[in-house]
Formats: C-alpha cells, sequence, structure tokens
C-alpha cells in the first residue's frame, strides 16, 4: 500500500513535538511492514527538500503558519499534490493542527483525518482575539461539513468527546493507544542531590512554561537549592522572553535551559530529575509521561482531559485540582517531602510506562488505512 501523509512539520523539525514522533513511530512501522511512506511537510532552517529518515520519504515546502497563505504547507501541500501527488497512492494521511490540508476538496484516494486535539480556546491564547476568533470559526466549519464523513484518528478519548461535540459522528473516530520511544542504550542516572523538577517539550506559552517558573520562583524561598530543567525547544521570541523572566525574578541559578537534546540525553535526565512538571491546561495526551515514568520520574500535571487519561492521580503522578502556579508548587513540595509517596508514585510510573507499546499504536492506524 502506498501512504501518502500530510503534516505541518515531521520528525526533523526544530518545533516537533509529541504529534511528530507519534506520526513518524507509526509510518516507520508501516515501512517495515511493506507499505511505502511519503510525508509532505513545511521546511525549517539548514533542512533537505528531500530525504529519508528511517525509510520513510520527507518532502518539505512552505511554511507551518497559515498566515504566510500561498507560501503555506498547507497551500504548497495542494499545488505538489495535484502537480506530482495526484493517483498516486492509494490512501492520503490529513494531520490536522489548528487547520487541515483541507483534503476532501482535492483528493480522490481513500481520506484519513489524524487528530490529536481540538484547538479550541487554544485559538484565541496564542494569536489573540481577532486571528483566534477567525481560527475557531474555520475549525468548526471543517469539522462540522468538510470533514464529516471523514474517518478520524486520534489519541485519546477525551479528544474523541472533543470530537463529537464539534459535530463528527462517533463511530467516525478511532481511539489509537500511545508508545513510548525508548533509546536502545540508556544510562539510568541517579537522581539529583537537590530537589529537580524537568519540563520537556516545545517552549509555547500554551504549554504553561511560565507557570512553572513562578511555581520555582514560589519553592526557591524554602527549598533554596531546588533546580527547574527545561528541555525543549520553541519559538525564538517566546524562547528569549522565557530566559528574561526567569533573569527578572533572579532565578538564574536555579533554572537551566538545555535547549533541544538527543532521545539518549532526553531520558538521562528524566532519570536525575525528581519530579516532571506538566502544566498544560489542554494536551491530547501527554508522551512525556510514560517516557519519564519509565526512567522512575513521576509527573504532576494540570487539570485536564488528555492528561487526566494519562496521569493516574496517586499511581503514577498527581493531577491539581487548580490550575495555577501557586497549586503547582503547593503539590511540588508536597511530593517531595513525602517519601513514601514519592516511591509508590515512582513504582507506579514505571509499571505504568510498560503499557505503551508503538507496535500497537502502528497496527491499529494500519486497520484503518486498509
Amino acid at each position: 500500500m502506498k501512504i501518502l501523509i500530510f503534516n505541518w512539520r515531521d520528525i526533523k523539525n526544530p518545533s516537533s513535538g509529541g504529534a511528530e514522533i507519534l506520526t513518524h513511530e507509526m509510518a516507520k512501522r508501516w515501512v517495515r511492514l511493506g507499505h511505502s511512506v511519503t510525508q509532505f511537510s513545511s521546511k525549517f532552517p539548514n533542512c533537505l527538500s528531500e530525504e529519508f529518515v528511517d525509510n520513510v520519504l520527507y518532502i518539505r515546502k512552505g511554511y507551518p503558519d497559515a498566515r504566510h497563505i500561498f507560501r503555506s504547507v498547507h497551500f504548497q501541500g495542494f499545488l505538489y499534490y495535484m502537480i506530482n501527488f495526484r493517483e498516486k497512492f492509494d490512501v492520503v494521511v490529513d494531520e490536522i493542527h489548528g487547520l487541515p490540508f483541507f483534503t476532501p476538496w482535492y483528493v480522490r484516494e481513500k481520506k484519513v483525518a489524524l487528530i490529536c486535539e481540538v484547538a479550541d480556546e487554544l485559538w484565541g491564547k496564542l494569536y489573540g482575539s481577532f486571528f483566534g476568533a477567525i481560527g475557531r470559526i474555520i475549525e468548526v466549519f471543517y469539522l462540522r461539513i468538510v470533514y464529516r464523513n471523514i474517518q478520524y484518528l486520534t489519541i485519546s478519548e477525551s479528544s474523541k468527546k472533543d470530537l463529537i461535540r464539534n459535530g463528527v459522528p462517533g463511530k467516525m473516530i478511532k481511539v489509537l493507544p500511545m508508545g513510548v520511544t525508548v533509546p536502545s542504550e540508556i544510562i539510568m542516572r541517579a537522581k539529583e542531590r537537590n530537589p529537580t523538577l524537568l519540563y520537556v517539550g516545545r517552549l509555547s506559552k500554551s504549554k504553561g512554561i511560565e507557570d512553572a517558573i513562578f511555581a520555582t520562583e514560589i519553592l526557591v524561598k524554602e527549598l533554596k537549592r531546588i533546580k527547574l530543567f527545561i528541555v525543549g525547544r520553541g519559538d525564538r521570541d517566546y524562547t528569549i522572553y522565557l530566559k528574561n523572566l526567569v533573569r527578572s525574578l533572579g532565578l538564574n541559578q536555579n533554572i537551566h535551559f538545555f535547549g533541544f537534546v538527543n532521545e539518549k540525553i532526553k531520558f538521562e535526565l528524566m532519570a536525575r530529575c525528581h519530579v516532571l512538571l506538566v502544566p498544560s491546561s489542554k494536551e491530547g495526551f501527554g508522551l512525556i509521561v510514560p517516557e519519564a515514568g519509565f526512567v522512575g520520574t513521576p509527573a504532576i500535571a494540570y487539570k485536564s482531559k488528555g492528561l487526566s487519561e494519562v496521569v493516574k492521580n496517586k499511581k503514577n503522578g498527581i493531577i491539581l485540582e487548580k490550575n495555577n502556579p501557586l497549586e503547582l508548587g503547593k503539590n511540588i513540595k508536597m511530593l517531595l517531602l513525602d517519601k513514601n509517596l514519592y516511591s509508590n508514585l515512582q513504582k507506579g510510573a514505571y509499571e505504568e510506562s510498560k503499557k505503551y507499546n508503538w507496535d500497537n499504536t502502528a497496527r491499529a492506524a494500519l486497520e484503518i488505512l486498509k
């Protein structure tokens, strides 16, 4: 079977996240099973216009932000399909991140929509009231009308409920089991001598990194040697803003930015840290939670539908009752001081992580593609 994937970013993009990991882990397994996979995604600095990664062909053109209009990856994908791809594939996966590729309007082959979360209120938070309102109107339009009869793949029951609430028939939605990618040669580091917190992911305002910083500011008054490691990359201006915020709060000795790190170093950092922080008010799932669990690091997460499915409260982590830095700081302190609870959550985090397997994800999705 010949499979084409449209996605705004790919696994090598500096701004890639959990969705791109999911897509690539499935794609490379489909190739191993004898299928051919091509992904069309946006370009990024110093990227190759075409390359194979794990025998998946990546083609890169356009920008991920649809506000580039004719230079956006969405429009470039349409052009490239009409000129080079038309009727050359058996199935097309249209991956939706806020905006889809509108494949029902021009693709004749079988189409499947892959969506990790419905953006909903995130439109306003990320793009302001004007562009946010436009984005939300477009989202409602394509979910209720353009994609209404398209088969959907999603990653959590909460995302499925959001889709249904936005007009997608429940019978058209398949929830995929998730997996965990663990490096083959991982070094299990001992925990840091001083209490150390960790954020891993894209540096984006929607991820709540500022709340993690403010919680650290609260805690440093009592736990002077507490550390926060921030691992990940994102928009340059927002990254500079975060670093300036840390500097203005006098936390340069407590908060460290690691930027992008490879998977081996990421897991070593997760092993060294005591607690993973996931202060995002809206997540489709949260792959980083079972990843950290694999090395015995429990999570403290904001109360959101997707995170509530992956973080089992008082089993592999803690779900907060209120999403704010004060509540976050209070629960971090409680967990660090309660040795029995911490030990139990460590064991629970590891046990939960063993339930995740990308082979199951790829097989479940392939059944739908076929």
